[in-house]
C-alpha cells in the first residue's frame, strides 16, 4: 500500500507555499536519549502511572527540542522507543499506546486535543514542534480496534503497530508510519498487513521514513529512495551494537553512501545494552555522529545538509559493485581457508600471514578480494579475509553476500569473527572488492576504539573497490563490503527464528 499523506484540498495551496519558500541547505538535529525506562510488572498499569513516566522522558526531550531550535534546526529525530522504552508485552505497553489518525485528517493536536479522543503524548509533541517552528520525529505506539470480522484480528480485539509520527513547524500531524519488518523481540506489536511507503514534502526537501530494522529491507528503506526519490531518511532506532559488523554508526552511515540519500539516525542511549550511535550521514560524507559506551547522558547533534542532494555537484556516481572483482583472475594462495561465525552466520576465511599480499576467499558465487599493506603488524595480532553468501536466519531472514577484512580477536583462529575493540597493527593501503549479485552493497571502515575512518583517508571507486586514499596507517579493525540480495529474502524480514541462546 503506497500512502499519501497531503490533504487534497490543501495539495495544491502547499505545493506553491513549497516552490516559494524552498530551501538549498536545512539544519538537522537528532537526539540520542538515554531512555528512563519503566519497572517491569507482569499486570499493566494505569493509564495515569503510563503517562507520567512518558512525560518525564518528553521533559527530557523538549529540552533537547528547544535548544535544537535556539540553534537553528529545521527537524529533530529522537530515537525509536524513545517516550516509554522497550520492557514490555502486549498487555504491559497497552495503557501507553493512543489512537493516532492518518495524516490525511488534517489535525494539530496541540490546538485541537480532543478531536481523536484520549491523545495527551500527541497533544504535548505537537505543541513542542508549534511552540518551537520546528518539525519533530518522534516513536510512539499506535492502537486499532478490530473485531471477529478481520480473519487477522488478534484475540484482545486490536492491533498495536510500533508507530513513527511526524509534526511540522505548525504542531499538524504531517505523517505516521507503522514499522513493517518488527525485530524478533518486539512481542509488544503486530505486524502491519501492508507495507507503507511513507513520505511528505517540506520546503527543505522530500522525506521518507522507517524504523530500526527496515533498514535491513526492500520494503520499504530501498523504496522509499529509489522509487519514490526521496532527499532525507528519517530513522528513528533503538539498536544495539553487534561488532564487527553490525555496530550502529559504521553500518547507518555506510547505508547512506550507498543509497545516496541523507540519514537522520537517533539512538536510543543504553550501554548495559550496548545501545550507542547516533548521527547525520549525507551521501558524500559523515556529518556529524556520536558513539559513547562510557556515560550514561544523552546527546544532541546538528548538522547543515543539503536540501536535494541528487542536484549537486558533489553528489556520488553510482557504483558498480562487481566490476572490478570479475575483471581480476583470483589471487592463488597455498593457505587452507577455515571457518568462522559473524552473528550466526559460518564465513570461510583465509589469514593474513604476511605484511603485504593478495587475497582471494569464496564461498557460493561471492569471490572477495583483497591488496592490503601492513606496517607495525604485531606479532599477536591476527586478520584474516572472510566472505559470506547465504540466508541469515537468526533475528530475522535476510540473503547476505559479505566480503570482509577482520581483526580476530585473539591469536586463535577460531576468534575470527569475535567482537574486539582495539588494534595496534596499522593498515597503509589496502583494496576490498567483491563479485557481487546484488547493487546494494554498504561499505564499512571501523578503526580502533570502534570509530569510523575520515572519508580523506578511503575511497569507493565506481569499479566497487572500498581502497585506501593515501598512506596513512590506519589502525583497522573492520573493512567490510555488506551485500543485501533482496530477490532471494523471504516475504517479510521479522517473521524468521528468534535469536538462539
Amino acid at each position: 500500500m503506497i500512502t499519501s499523506y497531503f490533504p487534497k484540498y490543501v495539495a495544491l495551496f502547499a505545493i506553491c507555499v513549497l516552490c516559494v519558500g524552498a530551501l538549498d541547505t536545512f539544519i538537522a538535529a537528532v537526539y540520542e536519549h538515554a531512555v528512563i525506562l519503566p519497572n517491569r510488572t507482569e499486570t499493566p498499569v494505569s493509564k495515569e502511572e503510563a503517562l507520567l513516566l512518558m512525560n518525564k522522558n518528553i521533559d527530557v526531550l523538549e529540552n533537547a527540542v528547544k535548544l535544537a531550535a535556539r540553534q537553528g534546526a529545521h527537524i529533530i529525530v529522537t530515537p525509536e522507543d524513545g517516550i516509554y522504552g522497550w520492557v514490555f508485552t502486549r498487555e504491559t505497553i497497552y495503557p501507553y499506546l493512543e489512537d493516532i489518525p492518518d495524516p490525511e485528517v488534517n489535525w494539530i493536536p496541540c490546538t485541537d486535543p480532543q478531536r481523536f479522543g484520549y491523545t495527551p503524548v500527541q497533544q504535548r509533541l505537537s505543541c513542542l514542534a508549534k511552540d518551537n517552528s520546528i518539525y519533530v520525529v518522534a516513536n510512539i505506539g499506535d492502537k486499532k480496534p478490530c473485531n471477529a470480522s478481520d480473519p487477522q484480528c488478534p484475540p484482545d480485539g486490536r492491533y498495536q503497530y510500533n508507530t513513527d509520527v511526524v509534526f511540522d513547524s505548525e504542531g499538524r500531524l504531517v505523517a505516521r508510519y507503522h514499522k513493517y519488518n518488527l525485530f524478533a523481540p518486539e512481542i509488544q506489536f503486530d505486524f502491519p498487513k501492508d507495507s507503507e511507503s511513507v513520505t511528505f514534502e517540506t520546503p527543505f526537501g522530500k522525506f521518507g521514513i522507517f524504523t530500526c530494522f527496515d533498514i535491513f529491507s526492500h520494503t520499504p528503506a530501498v523504496v522509499v529512495v529509489d522509487e519514490f526519490q526521496v532527499d532525507s531518511v528519517l530513522y528513528p532506532v533503538a539498536w544495539y551494537n553487534t561488532l564487527p559488523l553490525l555496530s550502529a554508526v559504521p553500518f547507518h552511515s555506510a547505508w547512506a553512501r550507498a543509497m545516496r540519500v541523507n540519514l537522520l539516525a537517533a539512538n536510543t542511549h543504553n550501554t548495559s545494552m550496548h545501545m550507542t550511535g547516533s548521527g547525520i550521514y549525507a551521501p558524500e560524507a559523515v556529518k556529524v555522529y556520536h558513539y559513547d559506551m562510557e556515560t550514561e547522558s544523552g546527546q544532541l547533534m546538528l548538522s547543515e545538509l543539503k536540501s536535494r542532494p541528487r542536484s549537486e555537484p558533489t553528489y556520488p556516481a553510482a557504483v558498480d559493485w562487481s566490476a572490478y572483482a570479475r575483471s581480476v583472475k583470483p589471487f592463488l594462495s597455498e593457505q587452507s581457508n577455515f571457518p568462522g561465525m559473524i552473528y550466526f552466520d559460518e564465513l570461510t576465511f583465509i589469514e593474513l600471514k604476511r605484511n603485504t599480499g593478495n587475497y582471494t576467499v569464496c564461498q557460493k558465487d561471492l569471490c572477495c578480494h583483497l591488496t592490503y599493506e601492513m606496517s607495525e603488524k604485531r606479532t599477536d595480532e591476527v586478520y584474516a579475509l572472510g566472505a559470506f553468501d547465504g540466508l541469515h536466519t537468526v533475528e530475522g531472514q535476510y540473503y547476505l553476500q559479505i566480503c570482509t577484512l577482520l581483526k580476530c580477536q585473539i591469536s586463535d583462529l577460531r576468534t575470527c569473527g569475535e567482537p574486539v575493540g582495539s588494534a595496534f597493527t596499522k593498515l597503509e593501503e589496502f583494496s576490498l572488492s567483491g563479485t557481487f549479485a546484488t547493487r546494494y552493497v554498504f561499505p564499512q571502515i571501523i578503526l580502533s576504539g570502534s570509530q569510523l575512518a575520515p572519508e580523506r583517508y578511503y575511497e569507493v571507486l565506481r569499479d566497487g573497490r572500498l581502497r585506501s586514499r593515501s598512506r596513512t596507517p590506519l589502525p583497522v579493525l573492520v573493512l567490510a563490503l555488506y551485500g543485501r540480495v533482496f530477490d532471494k529474502d523471504p516475504p517479510r524480514l521479522g517473521q524468521g527464528p528468534r535469536r538462539l541462546e
